[in-house]
């Protein structure tokens, strides 16, 4: 993701969560000499804290401008991202607190949403944290790259007693429920969760054991993180925690892809076979009825010019998510590249409306494109 203008933010911050679906190692790599001694957890109060430098600039650029509070909110976007103000720049690795963004001028998605949260609110902005259950992120262009990920925060601004979703990433996808608002304690425990992730990720298994630790404190309930815990504990050797750790995540969360995919390879590995298959069973089917996972196998059979499976994929996500534009125009390529061009056309027109203003020039391109196409090919007969 590349840092957006200022300009360009939308008032619709889609910040998207590090990893919270690790899979399985099964065999597991050995666990590091570190210890938990050593690593900096950060209070909850330390991840808010809002710099007395930081809090200058906010109370010189944005309050004492004596804006309506849209105006406040248009003068700390400009703040964050303007290069008079914070400069700040994009980096998926740094979940930072807000102390440490000040400091290195960086954030990743889930950190910039607190840091956002934490200004607002000390700039009179009502703002809460919100959470996304899956979402599709599209990153450079639509056609070629796309992200799918669960566990997905943003920031919600209220006004007039009603809230907006201010989104980073204009190429964003929620799921139907979209963003709901959560506690204090729930962001607590993403951060911590994604710290815990990229120490997992760095061989680091005590100090994600630290950070993984300290989410469930701040929520016990929090099934992200008792996969991702699953994953250390087997990674660690010990095969009945990690059982264990799994099977709390899927009674927290029987529909998690990762929990699912990770608990059936491990039975698989402790020769629980019944029990292995009965999981993927239920994986398989909570992906057919899932739109996202049947777009982004589309995808990746539109990748391979397998186009009989990506129409059939992108037919099952747009039959199980109608409303969603770039469901729309997926179906639309690959009916084009398979010479379907009638129902490329009718695609294209439905992913057009569907997208609204800020989709129409693009689409209206496409169109544009495919009646040249079209005329091209009748002139060659």
């Amino acid at each position: 993701m590349h840092r957006p203008a200022a300009r360009s933010l939308l008032i619709a911050l889609a910040t998207l969560s590090a990893p919270s679906a690790l899979a399985l190692d099964v065999a597991g790599p050995a666990p590091t000499a570190s210890t938990a001694a050593t690593v900096a957890l950060p209070s909850p109060q330390q991840v808010f804290a809002i710099p007395p430098a930081m809090r200058d600039m906010l109370r010189t650029q944005v309050i004492n401008r004596g804006y309506s509070r849209e105006q406040h909110l248009q003068a700390l976007v400009e703040m964050i991202f303007d290069r008079h103000g914070m400069d700040l720049q994009y980096d998926a690795d740094a979940t930072l607190t807000v102390s440490e963004i000040w400091q290195q001028r960086r954030a990743n998605c889930l950190a910039f949403t607190l840091m956002f949260v934490a200004l607002a609110r000390e700039a009179g902005i009502q703002a809460r944290v919100q959470e996304v259950g899956q979402v599709v992120s599209w990153y450079q262009d639509q056609d070629q790259g796309l992200v799918y990920t669960v566990g997905h925060v943003n920031a919600g601004v209220g006004f007039g007693g009603r809230f907006a979703t201010v989104d980073l990433d204009r190429n964003v996808l929620y799921d139907r429920r979209g963003p709901q608002p959560i506690s204090q304690a729930r962001a607590l425990a993403h951060f911590y969760n994604n710290r815990g992730a990229e120490r997992m990720a760095s061989g680091d298994l005590a100090g994600a054991r630290t950070f993984f630790s300290a989410a469930l404190v701040q929520d016990s309930s929090f099934a992200a993180t008792w996969n991702n815990l699953g994953v250390l504990e087997n990674r660690s050797g010990d095969t009945g925690a990690a059982r264990r750790a799994l099977e709390t995540a899927l009674r927290l969360d029987g529909r998690q892809d990762a929990a699912l995919n990770n608990a059936s390879t491990l039975y698989r590995t402790l020769g629980m076979t019944a029990q292995a298959q009965s999981l993927e069973q239920r994986l398989r089917s909570v992906q057919r009825e899932d739109p996202f996972t049947q777009y982004m196998l589309g995808a990746q059979a539109e990748r391979a010019g397998q186009l009989d499976d990506a129409i059939r994929y992108y037919r099952q996500a747009v039959r199980l998510y109608d409303t969603a534009h770039q469901f729309h125009f997926g179906l639309a390529r690959v009916y084009f590249l398979a010479g379907q061009l009638t129902r490329a056309d009718r695609e294209l027109l439905r992913a057009q409306e569907l997208g609204g203003a800020s989709q129409q020039a693009r689409y209206q391109s496409k169109l544009d494109s495919l009646a040249r196409w079209r005329a091209q090919q009748q002139a060659r007969r």
